[in-house]
């Protein structure tokens, strides 16, 4: 499936307010980078229904097959939204699923145990979180009461259509069922892993513009990347031996370059301009 892509749809008031980072995106698209698939884009909506049903359909709407995961809003509070909105934008149901309700059973029984009081409202808010769109599977790995779960959206990524994966905001729990319910149930045998070469080096950005037009020209399926700085890096994505080819491209240019007086004298006065 070497047409696979991903999107990401972050839900929350929070991350867009500033007073949580987004820590979620960020691992999230390191790992699909390391499975080798591409991630096409990262929204952060927030808490409504209007904006998370605005996400989805922008992503449903991308190519397929298409992984689309969100993240955060399937907590016990009123502005928990996330269920409600993906039912509401793919036009389903809301169903409990047992295994969450029963996940949810035992922590009541837990709360109650301690001493503490579980009034039929802080029951009915638990009980919030086992209503699921129809069609809605568990995935593996969430030890909580706010698991992961996905739903297919024409025949899902085996038939060339969507997945989407419902994950929560909690960092260490997007990540176990990222690795142990994701990777393994649905990413198994899919995507090539791109090939990454980096490298550094002390001139201003520009002066390598003369090699990139060439890895341009000579190496179009080769992703290019470059960020200045004191020190710029320049990251070069894609098939291992068309990297490696680019690569060597590059460092036989910045080996030019280091042997030009008129160029180190440049790099001299690039790397004082940081310290000033």
């Amino acid at each position: 499936m070497s047409d696979l892509r991903a999107s990401i749809v972050v839900i929350g008031d929070e991350i867009l307010g500033g007073f949580v980072h987004d820590t979620n995106s960020h691992w999230l698209a390191g790992q699909l980078q390391t499975h080798g698939i591409p991630l096409d884009r990262v929204q952060t909506v927030p808490d409504t229904m209007a904006a998370i049903d605005e996400g989805l359909r922008m992503e449903l709407g991308r190519s397929r097959p298409r992984l689309i995961m969100t993240s955060g809003g399937i907590g016990s509070t009123p502005d928990d939204l996330t269920m409600e909105a993906v039912a509401a934008t793919l036009g389903r149901g809301l169903v409990v699923n047992e295994d969450i309700d029963h996940r949810i059973t035992l922590a009541l029984e837990w709360t109650a145990g301690t001493g503490a009081t579980v009034t039929a409202d802080h029951e009915r808010a638990m009980r919030r979180m086992a209503r699921v769109p129809e069609g809605t599977y568990l995935l593996q790995g969430a030890r909580g009461v706010a698991p992961g779960v996905a739903l297919d959206v024409d025949g899902g990524l085996a038939d060339g259509g969507v997945t989407i994966v419902i994950l929560p905001g909690i960092p260490g729990e997007l990540k176990r069922i990222y690795t142990d319910g994701i990777v393994p149930e649905l990413l198994a045998g899919i995507g090539t892993p791109q090939h990454v070469v980096e490298m550094t080096h002390g001139y201003p950005e520009s002066s390598l513009n003369p090699v990139f037009d060439r890895l341009v020209a000579e190496f179009p399926d080769v992703h290019l990347g470059s960020y200045p700085g004191k020190q710029c890096t320049i990251r070069l994505k894609g098939e291992r031996g068309k990297v490696e080819a680019a690569g060597a491209v590059v460092r036989a240019y910045l080996d030019e370059l280091d042997d030009d007086p008129g160029a180190n004298k440049l790099k001299t006065a690039w790397a004082a301009r940081w310290t000033d």
